[in-house]
This record gives C-alpha cells, structure tokens and sequence, in this order.
C-alpha cells in the first residue's frame, strides 16, 4: 500500500502543484516584472528601469501608508488575540446554553465585511441622533465624537472594529487548542495544591504554545491585508491616516492608472509581508 502511495503520489500532487504555479508563481512573475514599466495595459508596457522603486521611496504616501499597515498589524495582534484568548476561557466550559455565547462571538466572522464596514459607519456617525456611540456619549453628558472624519480618532476606531469582527475566529482555534490540553494535568496540579494561576502559568500557557504562534501568525498577515475597512468607512482618509498599503496599491492601480507603480509597491509589500513572517517566526521560535 504504501509502495503504491509513494508511486503514485506525483499524480495526486500535480492538481495543487499547476494550481499554484498558474494561480500565484506566473502571476507573480508578471507582475514583478511589469514593476519594472510603465504601461496602462500589459501589451504596450514599457520598461523604465527601477524608477518605479526610486519614487516610492521618495513618496510620503508611500511612507505613512507603510507606517499605518505596520502599526495596525501590531495592535492587532495584541488586542485581537489578547481578546480572543479571554473569551476562549470564558467560553470554554460545557455549561448550559455557552454554545449561544459562542456563536454569537463567531457570528461577526461570517457576516460580510463590507456590511460590518457599512453598519460601524452607522454606530460612528457624528450624528447622536443617527450614531449609537455618539448617542450614548451625549445621554452620559459627554460630547459627541467625530470618529471617522478626525486623524486622532479615526484609526482607532477601525482597529476597534476589527478586532470586534476578527476574534472570534481566534477565539475558536485558541478554544480547540484549550480542549485538547488532558484535564487529568489539571487534576494533578490541583492535588499537588497548584492554584488556578500556576496552572494558568504551567500547563495552560505551555499547552497552547503551538496555538499561540498560529493565531499571531495569521493575525499579522490578514492585518497586513487591511482594505474593506478604510475603503468604504474613510476613504484612506482623514489626511490619509487610514491608508494603508492595499489600500494604496489600488487607488495608484484603479484611480490613478498607474499600474506600473502600483505594481513595484505590490512587490515591495510582497517583501515586507513575507519579511515579517519571517521574523515572526523567528521570535516565536525563540521561546521554545
């Protein structure tokens, strides 16, 4: 059996093999090379060098849309998982009707992120009469808030809004990860007169390290990724504070028809991106 597995395997691997080089390797060839032109369509490209890099570099835009995705990414991470892992341990026990908790928890991931975009749009409007935050802040006596049309304001409110609608997907993985931990090292703890915190510290934390570095990992990259968010609730702005490098690529590509600039700033993302993979892995892997 195994002697025929081994003999056919190319056969089953071909399928996901051609998938991958049509689906991500040719494209990203092309892609990387036409960063090298300039063209509004891939028939009349025009190869100009590295000038497309060289005005990235010079471009503030450019800049402080980097600076944004990496500081999203970085919250993220922390308040998202921080978050998820919270309502993990809320959520964990097999009590009576905890499975509504958990589903109301999980149920912002199924929903489409363009009407999650659109009904936070509606909870920040500047408006009390129409904003639901803003409508709780007057009744409390405190002024209203113009959360998406202020620099100060405006990014933090899509962080804040993220993290509400990506939890519960971590949630749900750091929750397998606390099932599969054996209750019986609970148990011996216990006897051996461990408290809830050395076993928190102990077994808990040791147990879900594989977890950990999963969730940080995917949490980074959808972070890096961010686009519906700004695109329908800011416009990348204001004052391009919410502008993040998607976000980016697409008005050079799409507004602006630059496609060859877009396409140098896909690849550097595509760099950076991996980069910080990367690194991740790296500090993850140190604390083992």
């Amino acid at each position: 059996m195994e002697k025929a597995l081994k003999k056919h395997a190319p056969i089953f691997v071909l399928p996901t093999f051609l998938a991958f080089v049509i689906g991500f390797i040719i494209p990203f060839a092309q892609g990387f090379y036409l960063s090298f032109c300039k063209f509004t369509t891939v028939g009349n490209a025009t190869f100009v060098g590295i000038s497309n890099y060289t005005a990235a570099i010079k471009d503030t835009s450019f800049t402080s849309s980097f600076k944004f995705t990496v500081l999203f990414a970085i919250v993220s991470i922390l308040l998202i998982n921080v978050l998820a892992f919270g309502l993990a341990l809320l959520v964990r026990e097999n009590i009576k009707g905890i499975g509504i908790f958990r589903s109301a928890y999980f149920s912002p991931l199924v929903t489409s992120m363009s009407v999650i975009a659109i009904l936070w749009t509606f909870i920040y409007n500047p408006n009390p009469t129409q904003g639901l935050l803003n409508a709780i802040l007057t009744k409390f006596g405190l002024p209203a808030c113009d959360f998406l049309r202020s620099a100060d304001t405006a990014m933090n409110s899509i962080i804040f809004m993220s993290a509400w609608q990506g939890a519960g997907y971590q949630m749900m993985i750091f929750l397998a990860g606390l099932q599969g931990i054996p209750k019986d090292q609970y148990e011996a703890a216990s006897v051996d007169g461990a408290n809830k915190w050395n076993q928190f510290l102990f077994i808990t934390l040791p147990g879900l390290k594989g977890t950990i570095k999963y969730v940080i990992m995917i949490t980074m990259i959808q972070a890096m990724k961010l686009f519906t968010q700004p695109y329908i609730m800011t416009q990348g702005g204001p004052k391009n504070s919410t502008k993040t490098l998607v976000y980016y690529i697409y008005t050079q590509g799409f507004q602006k028809g630059n496609f060859g600039y877009a396409c140098s700033i896909a690849t550097v993302f595509f760099v950076i991106v991996v980069a910080m993979s990367l690194l991740m892995k790296k500090v993850t892997t140190a604390t083992d």
